[in-house]
């Protein structure tokens, strides 16, 4: 289930993310706006998917984004202090271009690296009633 709720979690991170990435380098944008907006939108594609499911289930919006905060505000927050972590110490990662392998190629590791740390603290959260487990209440 702490899988699942990570790779759910992975999921809209990296959307907002990639795309966050991509926007920011090839605006020529420096590495902090870049970085900003990933997160911004990291964390505004983490939430959206999370509140569609729970909206799916007939609740309404207010209840819906209160439980999308509960539930993915430490996983997003986690995820992506690693993933952003992992970018910013890879040597030459923050000034890679779109062409270059290096940037597609850190991001799919910090990612995957991501995810791998995330999982233990969404089970650490499902075990004890939060995170995701929340969200399983409305699925039907």
């Amino acid at each position: 289930m702490a899988a699942r709720a990570t790779l759910h979690c992975l999921t809209g991170c990296a959307i907002g993310e990639i795309l966050g990435m991509v926007i920011g380098t090839a605006l020529g944008w420096g590495n902090m706006e870049t970085m900003v907006l990933a997160i911004a939108l990291a964390f505004f594609f983490g939430y959206s998917l999370t509140l569609r499911s729970i909206l799916k289930a007939g609740v309404d919006f207010r209840t819906a984004l209160r439980v999308a905060f509960a539930a993915d505000t430490l996983s997003i927050a986690v995820m992506e202090l690693i993933d952003n972590g992992v970018i910013a110490l890879w040597p030459g990662a923050m000034d890679a271009t779109l062409a270059d392998t290096l940037f597609w190629g850190a991001l799919a590791i910090s990612l995957a690296v991501a995810f791998v740390v995330t999982t233990p603290v969404n089970k650490w959260m499902i075990g004890r009633g939060k995170g995701h487990a929340v969200v399983h209440r409305y699925h039907h």
